[in-house]
């Protein structure tokens, strides 16, 4: 049995244009003599589409497409295409999760998902009603269990599987009713290592049942989150017999009758970030309807990591780098952001805050002076001068936006978010955050990965200024000022940050189980907690943690809990 795994970039909402995607990758099967070709969970509409289901007409729209799809470009070949439907049961409405199977311009059957996640950034069991029955349908002379994403991983790729307990066994129950092949479209988000758990569980269950599996995962990026594809085949003995390219589009076909095992494509958690990011903002800019970006460059290391990225994503004609020196600017500063910008046939331009900041500082003097508050810079550190030197430049970086249609890039990455060392309406300031769920530590690896991979990347030269990644950092708003002054080394912030947002974990148990000095991990999991207000009103941000600030962390703003 030849089947084809079409790991498709469907665009959310986009009917038609996903439709066409879809015939052009039958007609693409058929042609290579495929008998089945197996599309990823809600292919149809894009995953996910969130209240887009609840809009009228919508999930109609989605079901006729597919049944268009089935009854006029199915001669010859079998389909399994994921689609929302509404739900056609005597005893229960609403919504399905669905794949419907068409075979010869004919309807096969269709299985409705089982297993809503209600977890991190899922909130399926607000859309959809739950499938009841496990479902075989016999094509192309074969009996082909069919199972949705979470069906399958119940949660284990994820560390949510306790909420399964009750669940019966899915993939034994297909085998049972006697399924040869078990085929499971997903769309399961890109999270750093979770490729890796995701063969575990797919070998775990072939072996179990003898039974060859076929996992179609979707691709692209949508708001958020990151699909890397990576959908493969694990034959009945539990040896990887296929694995789909990551972060690309691919229709490839896979002869169930004469397999060979492959070695795994294990990916550096470095590279993966780096095809993850920018893949993700490729998808972000383009489905959103830019052409071009530009992102203010300090010259320190997360802007460069954002404008490479930036760079990869788009060509470097299509990224517009902006040097904003101030009054505390050092010249090093100025240099590497010019040589980076030249490091990658980017353009940079100049745009000097200081005459901004004097004349916003001259108005709110005069205000301070009429309130009996100090002048702005009248004793130093002043945070307020601090602040508004961020706020000029992410002004002016707005009207550039405004005048050029350019998107704006922000450069903050999750370590200095996650305690607030970030000035809204400042430098948060922009449409999307490239880096928000990038530790620092982190951003210093890929970085050196970049300038020692800069080849296979697509860089003509190491990309990111030796000097960027060697001088300590600094938001160079005051005198002499470095991150240090005010956070604790990265190393030690980093582990901090992730247990406390990743892990969940108390002060108390971080203090005990890393040795971190107490006073340390009580001021950084306040400072962590006091700043949700900031990240609640921050740009859209990729995700590659098991825990990112956005849609999947729900913490309250005014509250009181200490941990």
């Amino acid at each position: 049995m030849k089947i084809a795994l079409a790991q498709l970039n469907p665009v959310v909402g986009d009917v038609d244009g996903n439709a066409a995607k879809i015939v052009a990758a039958i007609e693409s099967a058929r042609g290579s003599g495929a008998g089945l070709v197996v599309f990823s969970e809600l292919v149809i509409c894009g995953y996910p589409p969130r209240d887009l289901l609840l809009v009228e007409g919508f999930v109609e729209k989605c079901s006729a497409a597919v049944k268009e799809i089935g009854e006029k470009h199915t001669a010859g070949i079998a389909v399994v295409i994921g689609s929302p439907m509404v739900v056609g049961r005597a005893d229960q409405d609403g919504t399905a999760n669905t794949v419907m199977v068409y075979e010869n311009n004919a309807f096969v059957g269709h299985h409705d998902k089982r297993l809503l996640p209600t977890y991190d950034i899922f909130d399926e069991d607000r859309y959809f009603t739950a499938g009841t029955e496990a479902v075989v349908v016999e094509v192309d002379g074969k009996k082909v269990g069919l199972a949705i994403c979470e069906d399958l991983w119940r949660g284990d790729d994820s560390g949510f599987s306790e909420q399964y307990d009750d669940e019966p066994d899915h993939v034994a129950q297909l085998v049972t009713h006697g399924a040869e092949i078990i085929v499971v479209p997903s769309a399961s988000p890109f999270v750093v290592g979770k490729s890796d758990k995701h063969l575990k569980i797919l070998k775990g269950d072939a072996e179990r049942f003898g039974v060859a599996i076929v996992s179609v995962n979707q691709v692209g990026a949508n708001d958020d989150q990151i699909f890397a594809g990576q959908s493969c085949v694990i034959d009945g003995d539990g040896q990887t017999v296929h694995e789909s390219v990551a972060f690309g589009e691919s229709v490839e076909i896979v002869n169930l009758d004469s397999v060979d095992e492959v070695p795994h494509r294990q990916l550096d958690d470095e590279r993966a970030i780096i095809e993850a990011l920018t893949l993700g903002v490729h998808d972000y800019v383009t489905k959103c309807g830019f052409k071009k970006v530009c992102l203010g460059l300090s010259g320190g290391i997360d802007s460069a990591i954002v404008a490479a990225i930036g760079v990869r994503s788009l060509g470097a004609e299509n990224v517009l780098g902006v040097s904003m020196p101030g009054r505390f600017s050092s010249e090093g500063s100025k240099t590497d952001a010019f040589e980076l910008a030249e490091n990658m046939g980017m353009r940079c331009i100049s745009m000097p805050i200081e005459a901004g900041f004097i004349g916003v500082s001259e108005t709110l003097n005069t205000a301070f002076d009429g309130i009996g508050e100090s002048a702005l810079g009248g004793s130093l550190p002043d945070l307020t001068q601090e602040n508004l030197q961020s706020r000029v430049r992410g002004t002016m970086m707005m009207a550039l936006s405004n005048r050029t249609g350019a998107l704006v890039l922000t450069t903050g990455n999750k370590s200095e978010i996650a305690v607030g060392y970030c000035t809204l309406y400042g430098d948060m300031n922009g449409g999307l955050a490239v880096i928000a769920d990038v530790p620092k530590t982190m951003v210093f690896k890929v970085c050196r990965y970049m300038n020692e991979h800069f080849v296979d990347l697509g860089f003509s030269c190491p990309p990111i200024p030796v000097s960027t990644i060697e001088k300590p950092p600094s938001a160079e708003l005051a005198p002499d000022q470095l991150d240090s002054d005010s956070l604790p080394d990265y190393e030690v912030l980093d582990e901090i940050v992730e247990r406390h947002i990743e892990g969940h974990q108390s002060a108390a148990k971080i203090t005990k189980e890393s040795g971190f000095d107490s006073a340390v991990v009580k001021r950084i999991c306040r400072l962590i907690d006091i700043n949700e207000y900031k990240r609640q009103q921050m740009a859209v941000g990729l995700k590659l943690t098991t825990t990112a600030f956005g849609r999947g962390r729900r913490m309250p703003i005014a509250q009181r809990w200490t941990r």
